[in-house]
Parts: structure tokens; sequence; C-alpha cells
């Protein structure tokens, strides 16, 4: 069962968020680029430059 606040949160548009602690229980990355993604996937790591297209 999900806990809002603990899993997710509504944002001001009304879209769900899920949060860390969401994406850890689940255990594994989904690689959509999702904001509190605990991989960081598809974001730079610190000191990298972004690639340019």
């Amino acid at each position: 069962m999900l806990q809002e606040n603990v899993d997710y949160y509504i944002n001001a548009d009304g879209n769900f968020v899920f949060t860390k602690e969401y994406h850890l229980k689940r255990g594994y990355c989904c690689k959509n680029k999702c904001l509190h993604c605990p991989w960081h996937y598809g974001r730079p790591k610190p000191g990298e430059q972004p690639k340019n297209k």
C-alpha cells in the first residue's frame, strides 16, 4: 500500500511524483528519468558536462 508523503506526493499540477524511498522499495530503475531516481538515470554525474545533440 502506498503512503502519501512517504512513497509519493502530488505536485502543483496534480501529478503523482514518486519519491526516492518508493524507487528503493521497488528495487530497480524503470529508465524513465524520474525526478527522484536514486540511480540518477538520465542525469549528468557531478562534474560531468551534459552531452550536446
